[in-house]
């Protein structure tokens, strides 16, 4: 039997559970059945009495069955069972899988698995898991495995149980055959990482006999992930720098030297200047860049990538920045025009709304190289979107774009493909950013630009509302502005959460506090038309309005200045990464600046967590490596990219040492052995080669 073998084939499954299983679990070969690993184990060696049970944490029992028996209709039919041990009686209930389950001997020793209730005094268990004593599966085993279910399958036998049946009926035809289970990583890495064999290591994670078992098992299973994560990111980038021919732009003209000593208003931070070197050196090189700038929210990101941008103007070349939304990319065009406008640049933006005549111009001015700077969404990468000589391109992801999307801006000029510099205004844990962007280079600006005082945040309750008030009077009586954020904005979004302030009534209060014709205030929803929308926005930009009220509309596409306090209504209903992301809409004007977090007494521990990181630090890194063992990187906005992170047991958190041995591991082998040509890495060499994605997306950064 093959790993690629359909699962019907397996002793006990056959065709109808077999599509359970691919329509329930999405397994549907013998290989992905192996992978559907248990997320816990049950101790068989430990047993609990009757008597013992305390709370409703899951127990094993072991004594006889003394009855089943079926009551109520067709409609509301249950059975009900009596099971005893020595020290007293409990009640089994089934909803579910009755058919099946009154097959069981009454009379008969069992060993119970389940999680006990108290039902009017009583002691119960709901569906539980029973096994013949002595067995040969029982005896078989000391830990058991537990796996993910769903109610379809336990109905049809494929509960915990079931599929330790099948699985064990796979892995006695796999014992019987020589390699049946193919060996991926080299020897000589196996004994020098004292890992366990792939076979080996597969047997001992579904059935293991101590704890240790599982431990190594883990260790060889979530390296391997690891490895060959890495091994191909890494081989890709080392190809991308080898063979991949890009532009070269070795000038430094009139653009960037204007710019640099008329037109810049304020000094680089070391750090800026560092990234931009580092981007010169690139796209100097006569290899294409594939770059990823990363730095937290105000370190001047936009000014690094306009400056490098001016370089491929200078050298005869277009630029493009491509962003995930409209709002972001009127943003963009707003702080690039203001730059490139005294320099005579010309700039268009490019997003689906625009059609007609004006696109039609705007392709045309496109094609014949009028237009220097595009900016624009996912439009930008339409087959009529056709650049005279684009030379870089600026991805923005705040949300990321899929590796196709942008591949197809690699086809976007004839000559080479363009330079790629992905921006990320997230900062990104190193352990992450080794996953999700391990292909690329890295740059990192670590350092804020002089003068830009860290804002200073509070936690506070509903009754310090007064407080609030007067901080808000306060900033406005100084000629400052204030931001109000709210997560929805009716509660019906939200159903169930009457404690959620919706928008409008928060409205309310605050027109009461601040009456016009003293206060003007401006509100601001995902539902609003763009045009509505927009000209509140240019209301309070303009100093208007001193009040903006807005649902996370400003999370990105706002830039004012003169906002020095931000009040966050319900901020335990906002992650850490988007409580930083609204935090950074103040204090851009270089003062001083608050932000107010504003929570219900009852807080969950999680919750309390994160009013405290926001209260402690301002810091993008920090927080977000505390957002990531928070949440986990599957929960992680804008991460996910073509299942890079789609590991069916490594876990970037809690398996960072891993990740680090397995890119080092990765590392050395390619820097010895770059094409994986040597005898020693034929597996490795032969593993990549059957696991292959589609081809030239592994070239993409």
């Amino acid at each position: 039997m093959r790993l690629d073998t359909s699962i019907e084939y397996i002793k006990g499954v056959g065709p109808a559970k077999a599509d359970l299983l691919r329509k329930e679990l999405g397994i549907f070969s013998c290989l992905q059945l192996l992978q559907h690993y248990p997320f816990r184990y049950i101790d068989r060696t430990k047993f609990t009495t009757i008597q013992q049970i305390y709370n409703e944490e899951p127990v094993q029992l072991k004594g006889v069955l003394l009855s089943l028996k079926t009551i109520g209709d067709r409609r509301k039919k249950r059975l009900i069972g009596q099971f005893r041990d020595g020290s007293g009686v409990v009640e089994l209930v089934w909803f579910k899988g009755i058919q099946w389950v009154s097959k069981l001997e009454t009379g008969v020793e069992y060993v119970l698995y389940g999680k006990p209730n108290r039902f009017n005094g009583k002691v119960n268990f709901v569906h539980p898991e029973l096994e013949r004593s002595g067995s040969a599966q029982q005896k078989a085993q000391f830990l058991s495995g537990v796996y993910h279910s769903t109610e379809k399958l336990s109905s049809k036998g494929l509960d915990a149980k079931g599929m330790r049946r099948i699985l064990m009926a796979l892995f006695s035809k796999l014992h019987k055959q020589q390699n049946a289970v193919p060996e991926n990583i080299p020897g000589y890495l196996l004994d020098e990482l004292s890992l366990l064999g792939r076979y080996q290591s597969l047997l001992q994670i579904h059935f293991p006999t101590s704890q240790q078992q599982v431990q190594a098992a883990n260790k060889r299973i979530v390296f391997e992930e690891f490895f060959f994560m890495q091994l191909r990111m890494l081989k890709n980038k080392m190809q991308v720098k080898a063979g991949v021919q890009g532009l070269r732009f070795e000038k430094i003209g009139d653009y960037f030297n204007n710019f640099y000593h008329q037109h810049l208003s304020f000094g680089l931070t070391q750090a800026q200047k560092r990234v931009i070197k580092e981007i010169r050196a690139d796209m100097g090189s006569g290899l294409q860049m594939n770059r990823l700038l990363q730095g937290d929210v105000g370190s001047g990101k936009t000014i690094v990538a306009f400056m490098n941008m001016l370089i491929a103007l200078d050298n005869d070349f277009q630029a493009a920045i491509m962003a995930p939304t409209e709002i972001l990319a009127s943003q963009h065009l707003s702080s690039i025009e203001a730059m490139a406008n005294p320099l005579g640049i010309k700039v268009a933006l490019l997003t689906g709304s625009i059609k007609g005549k004006k696109r039609e111009t705007l392709l045309e001015d496109l094609k014949n190289g009028t237009i220097q700077i595009l900016i624009g969404t996912h439009a930008l990468i339409e087959p009529t979107v056709v650049f005279q000589n684009l030379g870089i391109v600026v991805v923005d992801e705040q949300h990321r774009f899929g590796v196709v999307q942008r591949a197809k801006m690699w086809m976007k000029n004839k000559e080479a493909p363009p330079h790629i510099l992905v921006m990320t205004a997230t900062p990104i844990p190193r352990t992450l950013a080794m996953t999700a962007y391990g292909d690329l280079d890295v740059s990192v600006i670590d350092e804020m630009p002089p003068g830009r005082i860290p804002v200073k945040t509070f936690h506070k309750f509903e009754s310090q509302r007064l407080w609030v008030f007067g901080r808000m009077k306060e900033a406005i009586s100084k000629g400052h502005q204030v931001y109000i954020v709210y997560p929805l904005i009716e509660e019906s979004e939200y159903e169930g959460l009457s404690e959620v302030k919706d928008l409008m009534v928060g409205y309310e209060a605050i027109e009461r506090e601040f009456p016009k014709p003293q206060y003007q205030i401006s509100v601001v929803h995902g539902r609003q038309r763009s045009e509505d929308k927009d000209a509140e926005m240019v209301r309070f930009a303009k100093g208007e309005t001193q009040i903006l009220m807005a649902t996370t509309v400003i999370e990105v596409g706002v830039n004012v200045p003169n906002a020095t306090l931000m009040v966050i209504e319900n901020a335990e209903r906002f992650g850490l990464a988007q409580l930083h992301q609204l935090r950074g809409r103040v204090g851009r004007g270089g003062g001083e600046a608050n932000c107010i977090l504003m929570t219900d007494y009852k807080l969950s521990k999680d919750g309390k967590f994160r009013m405290e990181i926001m209260c402690q630090t301002t810091d993008g890194f920090k927080i977000s490596e505390a957002d990531l063992k928070l949440r986990g990187p599957g929960n992680i906005e804008g991460t996910q990219q073509s299942g890079i992170l789609n590991f069916k047991l490594a876990d970037i958190v809690k398996d960072t040492h891993l990740l680090q041995m397995a890119r080092q591991t990765a590392l050395t082998i390619l820097q010895e052995d770059p094409s994986l040509s040597l005898q020693k890495n034929k597996l490795l060499r032969e593993y990549l080669a059957t696991t292959a994605t589609k081809k030239g997306f592994g070239r993409i950064s």
